[in-house]
């Protein structure tokens, strides 16, 4: 079972100040930041907005924050605009953005971890590797990595089980969920979170696929009446700094940046294990519930059967197409998610 973790509020005032207090030189930077969804309110209002308000009252740091939404940049193009220069900090939804480099989607493939604790592990294992292909692809530096949490299905309809998703048009967001809800025998729909609520309610979509806090303060339990608990993955995120920033700061400044960031990330995988939880209790109302919006969703009872095949449809069905296309523009893809996210997860792709 994924272990739990008790919210801290951040005394930022205090973490960034003795972290960073006294190791920025005097010349003023200003960093030109985008945030999550502003509808993200725990991820966006209560430890991101902190954090680089926090940063930007220092003397030395000024930053201008905006959330990804309030100025019309899309997921998708992050990568691209954090080689271009046209922002120094972004948080970067990597299944969306893995366009552009299907290797990243590696981190978080769909049907691969069970669980959050194997999630983080997959995590820990492929950072470095990962650091590595961003700063070559894409002039940028990784910051920090964490998910949103377990991404599950909202859904209308009577579903007894995984079975009675064929048929349904299902909101995903990655190409490897994609093919695991195609597997399924449902018919995959990309669309961007605010559009979800819409396309549920008028039936663009059956079901809508997010991590169940993130459903919950989208209100997606309005228009969905129930909730299926299968984790499909984690929507893994980051924050990553463009190289040409980074290599502005000297040695003691990129140190206590680093540490400075480590306590953001360290916080969002608090609210992963924490929220989601709740958020689970609030969609289908059951007493535990406190920290969300109350509705009263039917509860679908996930069994071993319908675990053990979506690890068979990530087997024969996700791990192979995402090898193909991932090696078409990295010849060591395989290789390197074979001996980092694969051994983590007891998984491997032939070559």
């Amino acid at each position: 079972m994924p272990r739990k973790a008790t919210i801290k509020t951040l005394a930022l005032g205090v973490s960034l100040a003795s972290v960073l207090g006294g190791g920025l030189a005097q010349a003023e930077t200003t960093l030109r930041v985008v945030g999550n969804f502003s509808g993200n309110k725990l991820h966006v209002d209560e430890v991101e907005r902190p954090f680089f308000e926090e940063l930007g009252g220092r003397d030395d740091m000024t930053v201008v924050y905006n959330t990804m939404d309030a100025i019309g940049v899309e997921a998708a193009d992050a990568l691209r605009n954090l080689r271009s220069g046209a922002f120094d900090v972004m948080s970067v939804q990597i299944g969306m953005a893995s366009r552009d480099e299907p290797f990243f989607e590696g981190i978080d493939l769909a049907g691969v971890s069970p669980d959050l604790d194997a999630q983080r592990e997959a995590v820990d294992a492929v950072r470095e590797a990962f650091d590595a292909r961003l700063q070559s692809r894409f002039n940028a530096k990784l910051m920090t990595l964490w998910p949103f949490g377990p991404q599950m299905m909202f859904c209308n309809g009577d579903i007894d089980d995984v079975g009675d998703l064929s048929g349904k048009k299902v909101r995903v967001f990655t190409p490897s969920m994609s093919r695991l809800v195609e597997g399924l025998g449902a018919t995959p729909v990309t669309l961007q979170f605010s559009e979800v609520y819409l396309a549920l309610q008028r039936g663009v979509a059956d079901c809508g696929v997010t991590a169940p806090s993130a459903g919950n303060n989208g209100k997606w339990p309005e228009v969905t009446d129930t909730f299926v608990p299968l984790p499909l993955s984690y929507s893994v995120q980051g924050h990553f700094m463009n190289l040409d920033t980074w290599n502005r700061f000297d040695e003691a400044q990129q140190q206590a940046l680093t540490e400075a960031f480590a306590r953001l990330e360290e916080q969002m995988w608090e609210l992963a294990y924490e929220v989601n939880d709740d958020a689970i209790a609030c969609n289908t109302g059951q007493a535990e519930c406190s920290r969300h919006e109350a509705y009263d969703m039917a509860l679908v009872d996930i069994d071993s059967d319908s675990r053990a095949l979506v690890e068979s449809i990530t087997q024969e069905a996700v791990l192979p197409v995402w090898a193909e296309s991932c090696s078409a523009q990295y010849d060591g893809c395989v290789e390197v998610w074979n001996e980092t996210v694969g051994q983590a997860a007891g998984m491997s792709v032939s070559q």
